[in-house]
């Protein structure tokens, strides 16, 4: 992942907090922060699909965040101090959770579409769409997984072998 060009290129990155099922991001953030560029989390809004991209301070940062009823660590709803991703100058990069992938690029998430909602408000910012890097393991590389016609499609799907 800290190899991949458009990583390197990137100077604002949004990453998710890793569940234990999940490919573990904390090196990631990690790096983030050693190589100089904004990190930026999501909070996700119960009851809806609206989530934002919130912008953490440093790595440590994480160990102040609240845990969710889906155990989830996030910036709690009254956390208004945060710059919000499309409240200033966007995202170059989103790395992306999912439950399952194919190699079209489809994605099958936790069922909300609190990211296909994000890409859509991402496509109406000034700096336009950032790319997407899905983080997966080889197991969760399907023939094909279900799509809805608000799905967004990932640039491009990182996994062990690929």
């Amino acid at each position: 992942v800290i190899r991949h060009p458009k990583y390197q290129e990137s100077k604002r990155i949004a990453i998710f907090l890793s569940m234990p099922d999940e490919i573990q991001t904390e090196e990631i953030i990690k790096d983030i922060f050693k190589q100089g560029k904004e990190c930026f989390i999501p909070r996700y809004k119960p009851d809806s699909n609206h989530m934002d991209m919130l912008k953490l301070s440093s790595a440590e940062d994480i160990s102040s965040l609240t845990l969710t009823s889906w155990n989830i660590l996030q910036p709690s709803d009254d956390d208004s101090a945060r710059e919000e991703a499309l409240a200033g100058g966007g995202l170059d990069l989103i790395f992306m959770p999912g439950l399952g992938f194919d190699k079209k690029g489809n994605r099958l998430g936790r069922g909300k579409g609190y990211y296909d909602t994000y890409l859509e408000r991402c496509m109406k910012h000034a700096s336009g769409k950032p790319y997407t890097i899905a983080l997966a393991f080889r197991e969760q590389i399907c023939e094909s997984v279900p799509v809805a016609e608000n799905d967004v499609q990932v640039d491009e799907i990182l996994y062990e072998d690929c």
